[in-house]
C-alpha cells in the first residue's frame, strides 16, 4: 500500500496551471517534475493543500481562489518610483518587467504602469494576485529526500 502524501513530506508533481478561462500561465510539461516539501510554503497555499492525502500516480484538478493563492491585487501595491533613481541609461516603457529587490536583496519582478515627469509607477503585485488558478496535479514521486537550496532549511528536514 503506497502512503499519503502528508505536510513535511518532500514529492514531486507534474502540473499544468490554467486560468478559469482555459488559458495556460504555467506547467511542468517538458521540464522535470516540481519537487517541494509538503506545508513549507514554497508553493502557494492552495496548491498546498490540495496534495494532501493524495498518492502516487492520482491526478487531481483544483481550484484555487486570490486568498489561497497570490492573494487579491492590492491598488497601494502600485508605487511612485522616483525617475532619478531609475539608471540614464534604462529606456523604460510602459508594460515593461522590472527586476527590483526587496529589504532582503530578493528579486521582485515589477511591472511599470506609468511613466511620468518625475516618477515611474510600478505595480509591485504578484502578475497572478487577484487570479483565479486551476491546477492539473499528478503526484509523480514521495518519500524524496529535500532539496535544502529549496526550501532553505525552514522545512525542518535539512537540520537547518
Amino acid at each position: 500500500m503506497t502512503k499519503a502524501v502528508a505536510p513535511g513530506d518532500t514529492i514531486s508533481v507534474d502540473y499544468t496551471g490554467k486560468f478559469e478561462s482555459g488559458d495556460l500561465f504555467d506547467s511542468s510539461e517538458g521540464r522535470e517534475p516540481l519537487k517541494f516539501t509538503v506545508g513549507a510554503g514554497q508553493l502557494v497555499k492552495g496548491f498546498d493543500d490540495a496534495v494532501v492525502g493524495m498518492a502516487p500516480g492520482e491526478k487531481k484538478t483544483v481550484t484555487v481562489s486570490p486568498k489561497e493563492g497570490y492573494g487579491e491585487r492590492r491598488e497601494d501595491h502600485v508605487v511612485d518610483f522616483p525617475k532619478a533613481n531609475v539608471p540614464q541609461d534604462m529606456k523604460l516603457e510602459v508594460g515593461m518587467i522590472v527586476q527590483m529587490s526587496d529589504q532582503s536583496g530578493r528579486p521582485i519582478p515589477v511591472i511599470v504602469t506609468e511613466i511620468l515627469d518625475d516618477v515611474v509607477k510600478m505595480d509591485v503585485n504578484h502578475p497572478l494576485a487577484g487570479k483565479t488558478l486551476v491546477f492539473d496535479i499528478e503526484i509523480v514521486e514521495t518519500g524524496l529526500e529535500p532539496d535544502c537550496q529549496t526550501c532553505s532549511g525552514d522545512c525542518g528536514g535539512c537540520g537547518g
